[in-house]
């Protein structure tokens, strides 16, 4: 299945929904670009990418239920890899509540939030919609220049 860029924000509400992801921050140009996979009328998976500068936040990986272990998920975040590096970023940035396994099969490794970048910080994202408890990991995806 290929991985296409901007999906429609209404499919990806749907999406994220089903998956109990929030949703709150996420409108027509907003700063997050998304990845799907499917069509614009039946998204089965989705990921979003937020940048700041040489380092990204890794938004809302959700693949609907009935296509999970096709390896869609991975194919979403090397997708989002590779776009991230040809862009300039560095690391990606991500937390979690339900994932911490999948994102360390990936290279991604945990680190506590307080080593988190300060423009990462201040994102809705780390600041209020995901809790306190969940874990924040990186991947460093380029060299630094």
């Amino acid at each position: 299945m290929t991985v296409f860029s901007d999906p429609s924000i209404d499919s990806v509400k749907k999406l994220l929904t089903l998956s109990e992801l929030a949703v709150s921050d996420i409108h027509d140009g907003g700063s997050v670009r998304f990845f799907g996979c499917g069509t614009n009328a039946e998204l089965v998976g989705v990921i979003g990418l937020e940048p700041y500068g040489r380092v990204g936040l890794l938004r809302s990986l959700a693949v609907d239920a009935s296509r999970r272990g096709e390896n869609l998920g991975k194919r979403l975040v090397a997708h989002l890899e590779h776009v991230a590096g040809e862009t300039g970023l560095r690391s990606i940035y991500l937390l979690t509540d339900t994932a911490q396994h999948f994102f360390l099969r990936l290279g991604y490794v945990r680190l506590a939030r307080d080593e988190a970048p300060e423009v990462i910080r201040t994102t809705e994202e780390f600041r209020c919609l995901c809790p306190d408890s969940a874990v924040f990991m990186v991947k460093h995806i380029g060299s630094e220049e």
